[in-house]
């Protein structure tokens, strides 16, 4: 079922994307729909192998609201248009699976898990039933558990396929569920993975629940993290909250030679020279005067102390105590603040979650508001905190990528941080002396080994003002260079051909 062309076709099968590249079709532009990472590092992807002449196309689900959000007044009298789509391939490369169950959402993910469950066996059956036999693609490069049904599929028909884990989340359903959906599982149920042993496809269909998560990784040629670091975690059973046979299948891959991790990279929009969103535009070599500009302008918004010597922390990630360590935080808070209270260290919040209502009391209780901003998430406000504050705090218990922790670094925002996971392969602990480092991590995950780092990070603070400037700048011009979709996409190219043991672009 490979394609006739003599350059590798690639079908990438994503539930979101930021953006595309705009000669891949005529609304390529307005097609994005994003909920995390994966959507940056599709994005990334995309376009790396499309701007190399790679013959690549993507499959999305048509999230008909969210596109028309982008598209605006015109989406009406483009709606003809992209119902076309398909039929005008292969001159088109962008594959909207078409269901209902996806025309009117506003957001990639549902609040319900039963309605997500719903969403992702739409979108897989119309990859399965319509979109592979259409693109008839070399290999198939499949993202997260919205995707876990296809691996199967592909195995089936010995088409090499790669399974990317962007996170651990996963859904169950059973077979006479998946079956009622469209997706004809009797073909390839040998190559799905369920929750007991199954023998006989007839005993099999009705209780014995397919994992979707772990199905994309039993049945994936290939199994990709998003960080080497995770990756190691997970196969060395490091974090006691992973299921055991999500443990036991990437052990398995990994022993056979099949598992690696590639680290994401940050949107290339995340660069003070260029954002926007910023009060004050700056580079490496006026940081200091960039710095100083936004940290007044988002104190006088956010209504803290007005002080452009006042040490400034920020706090990028949702507020879940499951992952990102939030808890550690609210119990030192007090005491960070009042530590260093006459220096008048602050602390931005640009995040939401469960736990910020516990942060929010204890800022009453202690009459913290003009050294303390609590503000729910917001893309702009967010990208000013990187501009505006020297540090950005991730006490994350597990981080399978991060990229709060490589997008700091470029603004000259430095990590304060956790070393797990993502972040343990992006952050090398300051060493001024040696002239090395890009940020403060502590190995004990607990509130007194985050005070640590955060001391640590304020003796920086306090250096003579000539050597953070040369340390800031030498960390922005590395990092501008290192964390970067080039790379990323370089790894999965490389990866692509091995899998298909042939280059990806045609030379001739």
């Amino acid at each position: 079922m490979a394609g006739s062309s003599k350059t590798p076709r690639i079908l990438i099968v994503t539930p979101e994307v930021t953006y595309l590249p705009k000669d891949m079709g005529n609304l390529a532009n307005y097609f994005t729909a994003k909920a995390g990472g994966l959507a940056d590092v599709s994005a990334a992807l995309i376009s790396a192998l499309f701007e190399q002449g790679a013959d690549v196309h993507v499959a999305l689900p048509d999230y008909r609201a969210i596109f028309g959000d982008n598209i605006g007044p015109l989406w009406p009298l483009l709606t003809q248009e992209m119902n076309t789509f398909q039929s005008s391939m292969p001159e088109e490369r962008v594959h909207l699976a078409e269901d209902r169950a996806f025309y009117y959402l506003n957001r990639v993910y549902s609040n319900y898990g039963g309605e997500n469950i719903k969403i992702a066996l739409a979108f897989q059956r119309e990859v399965i039933n319509n979109i592979v036999p259409h693109v008839r693609p070399d290999l198939i490069h499949c993202n997260d558990w919205m995707t876990g049904l296809i691996p199967a599929m592909a195995r089936q028909l010995n088409i090499p396929c790669l399974f990317t884990l962007h996170n651990i989340h996963t859904v169950k359903s059973p077979l006479s569920h998946i079956e009622d959906r469209g997706i004809d599982a009797a073909y390839f149920w040998q190559h799905l993975y369920y929750e007991n042993m199954a023998c006989e496809y007839e005993e099999t269909r009705e209780s014995n629940p397919v994992d979707f998560l772990i199905s994309g990784v039993f049945a994936a040629h290939f199994v990709n993290t998003v960080s080497p670091t995770f990756m190691t975690e997970l196969v060395e059973g490091r974090h006691e909250f992973i299921e055991r046979p999500l443990k036991q299948e990437l052990a398995n891959k990994w022993d056979a030679g099949c598992a690696a991790g590639i680290l994401n990279a940050p949107d290339p929009s995340f660069n003070p020279v260029i954002d926007r969103a910023i009060n004050f535009q700056y580079g490496p070599e006026n940081h200091v005067e960039g710095k100083q500009n936004n940290k007044l302008f988002i104190q006088q918004v956010l209504g803290l102390i007005q002080d452009d010597r006042a040490p400034l922390f920020f706090w990028p990630s949702r507020l879940d105590m499951i992952q990102k360590g939030c808890q550690l935080l609210s119990e030192i808070l007090y005491e960070v603040v009042s530590r260093y209270w006459d220096q008048k260290l602050e602390i931005v919040f640009v995040a939401s979650g469960e736990f910020k209502r516990h942060f929010q009391d204890i800022v009453s209780y202690h009459h913290l508001y003009n050294r303390v901003a609590i503000c729910d998430f917001d893309e702009r406000l967010s990208r000013l905190a990187y501009g505006a504050s020297d540090f950005v705090l991730m006490p994350s218990l597990f981080e399978p990528c991060g990229l709060p922790q490589m997008i700091g670094p470029i603004y000259g925002t430095l990590p304060v941080a956790h070393d797990t996971g993502g972040i343990h392969d992006t952050i090398v602990q300051m060493d001024v002396d040696n002239n090395r480092g890009n940020g403060f991590l502590f190995n004990i995950f607990d509130s007194g080994g985050l005070l640590w780092a955060i001391e640590q990070a304020m003796h920086f603070y306090k250096l003579p003002r000539e050597i953070k400037e040369l340390q800031t700048e030498r960390i922005m011009n590395q990092s501008l260079a290192t964390f970067n979709h080039a790379l990323t996409a370089g790894r999965y190219i490389k990866l692509y051909e091995k899998m298909l043991l042939r280059p990806l672009i045609n030379e001739d």
